[in-house]
Order: C-alpha cells, then sequence, then structure tokens
C-alpha cells in the first residue's frame, strides 16, 4: 500500500499558522504513523522575494506598530484579484514541490496560500489527482476576515466557529463544503493537563510561586512582541496578592532586560522565561493571560479555562478584531490600551473579587470539548479519494475528559 502524502501550506506570519501546521502533522502520525507522509511547507518565505518580505515586514510591524497594520492588510487584500486563477508571486519553487512531492491533498492554513494555489495544483497534477483544502483559524467574521481566504473551488473548508463558518459560507464557501472544528492543538497538550493538585504542586516546585497567589500570565508570541515593562507595576503594586508568569518569545533583549528588573523586585513572586513550549501548562497555572489576540493563543486559554485580558497598546491588528469581537460580543472580555488601563482593571479585581470571577464565568460559557481527531480523519479521508490508498488508522487518541461536544455543522 502507497502512502497518502498531504502537502501543507503555511507563512510564519505570527506564530499561529505554523503551529496549527505542526499540529496537524504530529496527529497524523499519533494516528496513522507512517501511513500517511506530511510535508510542511513554508510556501510564502521559500517562495519568492517578494513574499518573503512582505512576512518580514508583516512580523516586524506586529512588534512595532500593529496600527499600521490596517493599511498593509488592504494591501494584502490585492492578492485576493492578483491570485483569482493562479499564483503571482513564487509559482515556480511552488510547481517544483507540486512535481517532486506528487501530494494527494493540498491541506492550507494560511489565507494567501489558497487563491491560485489550488487551482495551479490541479492545472499541475490534474483534477482527479489532488484535493484541496483549508483551515481558517479567525473567530469570527467581517473587517480582518481576509478575501483571501475563500477559495470556492475547495473541497472542505474548516472554520474554528460556527459565527466565522457563517460568514465564509456568506463570502462564497458552498455550505456542504463547511466545517467546524475548533482547536487543532498538538496532541501533548490535550493530554498534559493538570488537577488542582498538580497545579499547585506546578507552581510551587516548577516555577517557585506561590499557589495561594493570583497569577497573571504575560505571553508574548514566537517573535517576542510584549508590552511587560509597561504592565508590571500594575501588579508590583500588589505583589502581596499578585504573581506572574512571564515569557519572551524569541526576544532576548527582553529576556535579558527582565532578569534583571525582577532582581530590583525581590518582593515580587514572578517566573520569567524566553520560548516556550508549555505555554498550555502556563495558561493552566494562571489566573488570567494577557496578550493580544492571536487565535492559536486564544484558542488555548479558552480550551485551559484561562480567562483573557486583550493587549490592544497601539491598536489591534485586523485580524486581532474579529478574535477581540469573537471574546467581547460572547464574554464580555477585557481589552486595554494603556497601563493605566491595566492598573485600574487590577485594583478592581482587587478589592472586589466577584469582579474577575464574573469575567471568568463569562468567559468559561464560550467553552467546549471537542474530540480532535475528527478534522484528522475527513482530512485523510478527503486525501484518500484521491489516492485510492485507505491507510490504517492506528489505536484511538485518548478522549477528553469531559466527554465529546463538537461544535459541528
Amino acid at each position: 500500500m502507497s502512502r497518502i502524502r498531504i502537502l501543507v501550506l503555511t507563512s510564519s506570519t505570527g506564530g499561529g499558522h505554523d503551529a496549527r501546521a505542526e499540529a496537524f502533522a504530529e496527529w497524523c502520525f499519533q494516528l496513522y504513523r507512517h501511513d500517511v507522509d506530511v510535508r510542511i511547507e513554508q510556501m510564502l518565505e521559500k517562495s519568492s522575494a517578494v513574499n518573503r518580505t512582505g512576512v518580514n515586514l508583516y512580523n516586524r510591524i506586529q512588534r512595532s506598530a500593529p496600527w499600521v497594520h490596517k493599511l498593509f492588510y488592504a494591501v494584502i487584500e490585492v492578492l485576493s484579484w492578483l491570485n483569482s486563477s493562479d499564483v503571482t508571486f513564487g509559482s515556480g519553487y511552488y510547481l517544483k514541490v507540486l512535481k517532486d512531492y506528487q501530494p494527494h491533498l493540498i491541506f492550507s492554513v494560511h489565507d494567501c496560500l489558497n487563491r491560485g494555489y489550488f487551482q495551479l495544483a490541479r492545472k499541475t497534477l490534474g483534477p482527479d489527482q489532488v484535493r484541496c483544502a483549508t483551515y481558517c483559524g479567525e473567530f469570527s467574521g467581517g473587517w480582518g476576515y481576509s478575501r483571501n481566504w475563500i477559495e470556492p473551488s475547495v473541497d472542505l473548508y474548516f472554520s474554528r466557529t460556527p459565527t466565522a463558518s457563517d460568514y465564509a459560507i456568506k463570502c462564497g464557501i458552498a455550505p456542504e463544503k463547511a466545517r467546524v472544528r475548533g482547536y487543532l492543538m498538538r496532541p501533548r497538550q490535550l493530554l498534559e493537563v493538570l488537577t488542582p493538585v498538580d497545579r499547585r504542586v506546578f507552581q510551587a516546585k516548577r516555577l517557585g510561586l506561590d499557589p495561594e497567589k493570583f497569577t497573571v500570565f504575560l505571553a508574548t508570541g514566537g517573535n517576542g512582541a510584549n508590552n511587560h515593562f509597561d504592565l508590571l507595576p500594575a501588579l508590583v503594586a500588589h505583589a502581596a496578592r499578585v504573581q506572574a508568569i512571564v515569557i519572551c518569545g524569541r526576544n532576548k533583549e527582553t529576556y535579558n532586560e527582565l532578569m534583571h528588573w525582577r532582581a530590583l523586585h525581590p518582593e515580587f513572586d514572578c517566573h520569567i522565561e524566553g520560548y516556550s513550549d508549555i505555554v498550555h501548562l502556563y495558561m493552566q497555572a494562571s489566573d488570567v493571560i494577557v496578550t493580544r489576540g492571536g487565535t492559536t493563543t486564544c484558542a488555548k486559554a479558552l480550551h485551559f479555562r484561562c480567562p483573557i485580558i486583550f493587549n490592544a497598546f497601539g491598536g489591534i491588528m485586523p485580524q486581532e478584531e474579529l478574535t477581540w469581537k469573537f471574546f467581547r460580543n460572547g464574554a464580555a472580555s477585557k481589552k486595554i490600551e494603556s497601563a493605566g488601563d491595566f492598573a485600574h482593571l487590577i485594583d478592581a479585581w482587587m478589592a472586589n473579587p466577584a469582579l474577575y470571577e464574573a469575567v471568568r464565568v463569562n468567559f468559561l460559557k464560550l467553552r467546549y470539548e471537542e474530540d480532535p481527531t475528527i478534522l484528522i480523519d475527513e482530512l485523510v479521508e478527503l486525501a484518500n479519494e484521491a489516492a485510492g490508498s485507505r491507510p490504517l488508522r492506528r489505536q484511538p487518541f485518548p478522549p477528553p475528559t469531559n466527554g465529546h461536544a463538537t461544535p459541528a455543522k
């Protein structure tokens, strides 16, 4: 039996797209071992200098001036016309990958890697020899939901929420092709769940923190964009009751400065780390997370029951608006635009813990459980339509502890 070959198209604009690509690859191996071969391609960065420049500019804007992204986003939307039926920039590299790898399924997890890419794959490999699917991680629709996500010829289109799926259908995705599959996290992250006792031990023994204190998680993406030094004074003001977990991503300068800052504030309990691959554990050890509206981080926070304070310093990028809108409308989540906003919120919560508890209760109303293997099986089955080679499914992955309530359509 020949292997099923799946080509995953992604790009490092932020960290969420890559995280979903890697999670998919790990799930395929977990469930199908060597019967399913997954190849991940950073298609924008590797295919052309124009695309690579755009990725670098996107990440630079995210780190230093999020408000500029409103203009950048409008420019990127032009790709929806440039790539209406073919790949304008980087087609040479993409064609080489298609011919060398001969995938049975093209799986896109990035907005700029749908239109044109699916048509070129069918033209190159034959319409019966390849299938195409998209996973869009946005939480809702409207301004910020890129036109580039919508390629009506897609065979299956996965959305994170029913709200986002309804918008995709409104924009041209056929209802029978639409599915709602929420989290797409790595297998280990779903297994590593802290009980209340585990949480206390993890805080005390692993992080050197006090299990009795209110724990604030100051997060950042992989590229290290942060406002930690603006936020920490508000927490230090309540050092007797509040502590922090702080991560810096790949920002060595911030990490070094924070280590020095911690030495100057012995009264404040604080765990500091650079780039971390146990963010899911930090969320479980925290009472609230401060983060920008990255879809992957916010989806994990929802799954692990960690309420979100949205960091809107410097403005909110269009894609982040979709996440903020979803949590604002559904859970009345809080947003901060300055150090003063944050200090006011923490002061209020410390003065009246019931205010925080109300935020937490509203947040958890949005949460659901799902069987994470359904999405993987559906994609492998779609690939099998082109491959004609049914892979052997391994033993089922341990199910979520609270049952299966998949938000499926």
